[in-house]
């Protein structure tokens, strides 16, 4: 495999993951390390009375990017160091949690106070940053940023509540329970009751070495029920009305092997900002460091050289106990990622009209990301992307990878957002820009129909099989390593560089109802 030719310290707190995830196998079989304690100690979870035998498996913090709506531009880039390094906190705090089981066993009091304290402490200086920074150019920092910096241990038994919410649908393999099981204390005294309709962490089946996923992560594609894509966002623009016509550029698979932990969007100017490993296709500048000016002046892999656009999402990887070339780097092995890169066998990219109306140009540069990388303790918000099998893709698993029968190949699917504001090529939490199509295909709030970005990526990935509430064979998205490669985190992100008239020539396309590439 190829890499990306920038070096990259491993940190030292993240050798505690990088440890931990060599005991996964060759094969496809995957040790856990069950550390959790038998003991009956009491210990308190926001309003629950749990066991030490419920230790917890992961951290929530509130996500304060999505807090940032109003960040003068003059602000940005400083703004995004910090955030970058909240995100770094996190994955050293998740490290030390996995690193310190038996320490935890015997002390209940050990996560808040060697943990979630010095966390907390790390990220009111941090958010104290933010604050000057924005205010620094003229900006007003939004109230209350100190009252984000409390985050929650998420034990791996969460309790079941029935809160109005439930809508779990076994029958289909789309366990919607509704329940994050913690309350949500976003710290300032406030219970959110945020659920994230999502499934409890279990004990004793960790996959990664027990940084997930897990046998309940995993549903076989026959027990999915049709038509049963559950979520709000993501929903497909095109029909048979409006604008109709499509455009499909061809840009391959990542032949190349162009990877990096980055993220351009969300960390410019950060080493590592994604924490997970990325495919790109299109575009071959893309990283941290990258301008608009470097974007445009790159080499492409899509057939039609107008299209320098940029299109990344993470890597899919199969847990066979694989050395991939970032074993040891931050971003692959060393934050919990390990086990053989898939290159799909497929990448569809197709732009699609609106059922409403005619499309307008995209603007030069203008970002996009669908999904949620931090989907599991966020909630369900921002999610968006989909799994399902060749043969059976009326069957759409949202928050389960999905289980394929012989023949069948696993389908990964982004429909991304389809509204823009008509003046911004981005925003400060990186989303207020663009918006999702209403149910009936139309963009509200005085938003512009721009053509609807599709990615179908196609992998041939062996059937992982689940037996006794172990899985084995498994395969996951790579991701925050705090996240526990959950599925409903999978996300896929999109910087527009084709040149004014190509764009053009897609608008027109797609408004006279042609099928063009």
């Amino acid at each position: 495999m190829g890499r990306n030719t920038r070096k990259r310290r491993t940190p030292l707190a993240t050798k505690a993951i990088a440890a931990s995830a060599a005991l996964a196998l060759g094969g496809g079989g995957l040790i856990w390390a069950n550390f959790y304690a038998s003991a009956h100690e009491e210990n308190s979870y926001g309003n629950q009375t749990r066991s030490a035998g419920a230790q917890v498996a992961t951290i929530n913090c509130p996500d304060v990017g999505q807090e940032l709506n109003d960040v003068p531009e003059g602000a940005r880039s400083g703004v995004a160091k910090e955030l970058a390094l909240l995100d770094q906190q996190i994955t050293d705090a998740y490290s030390r949690l996995a690193s310190t089981r038996q320490a935890q066993a015997g002390d209940t009091g050990f996560v808040n106070n060697a943990i979630l304290g010095p966390l907390k402490s790390k990220r009111v200086a941090t958010l104290d940053r933010i604050g000057i920074n924005i205010n620094r150019v003229g900006g007003k920092a939004p109230q209350g940023l100190d009252q984000l910096a409390e985050c929650q241990g998420v034990p791996a038994e969460q309790p079941e509540t029935n809160d109005g919410n439930g809508g779990d649908q076994n029958n289909d393999g789309q366990d919607q329970g509704q329940d994050q099981g913690d309350g949500q204390d976003q710290g300032d005294g406030q219970d959110q009751g945020q659920d994230n309709g999502l499934d409890p962490v279990p004990e004793g089946n960790g996959g990664q070495a027990g940084n997930g996923p897990v046998a309940d992560d995993f549903v076989n594609i026959e027990d999915v029920q049709p038509g049963s894509r559950n979520l709000p966002n993501g929903l497909a623009a095109n029909g048979d009305t409006g604008s109709t016509g499509t455009f499909t550029t061809e840009c391959g698979t990542n032949a190349n092997n162009l990877f990096n932990s980055d993220n351009i969007i969300v960390a410019p100017g950060v080493d590592n900002g994604a924490h997970h490993t990325h495919d790109y296709v299109g575009n071959q500048g893309n990283n941290a460091f990258a301008s608009d000016d470097d974007l445009a002046n790159a080499e492409t892999t899509c057939q039609n050289q107008a299209d320098k656009s940029t299109y990344y999402w993470p890597v899919l990887r199969l847990q066979d106990g694989t050395d991939e070339f970032d074993a040891n780097d931050a971003g692959g092995g060393a934050e919990g990622n390990v086990g053989t890169i898939l290159e799909a066998s497929q990448a569809e990219i197709k732009f699609v009209g609106n059922k409403q109306s005619d499309v307008v140009a995209m603007p030069k540069f203008l970002r996009i990301i669908t999904g949620d990388a931090k989907a599991f303790t966020n909630g369900l918000a921002n999610a968006n992307t989909s799994f399902s099998c060749t043969g059976f893709e009326d069957r759409q698993a949202t928050d389960k990878y999905v289980i394929c029968p012989e023949g069948s190949s696993v389908v990964r699917t982004s429909n991304f957002q389809s509204c823009w504001d008509g003046q911004n090529i981005d925003s400060a939490n990186h989303r207020d820009h663009v918006a999702f199509v209403q149910e009936d295909g139309s963009c509200a709030n005085g938003f512009q129909a721009i053509p609807q970005l599709q990615i179908r990526l196609v992998y041939d990935v062996p059937a992982p099989t689940v037996e006794n509430g172990q899985v084995q064979n498994a395969y996951a998205v790579d991701g925050f390593p705090e996240q526990l490669h959950k599925p409903i985190t999978d996300h896929n992100d999109f910087i527009n560089v084709m040149d004014e008239d190509l764009m053009n020539q897609v608008v027109e396309c797609i408004n006279s109802g042609q099928e063009c590439q």
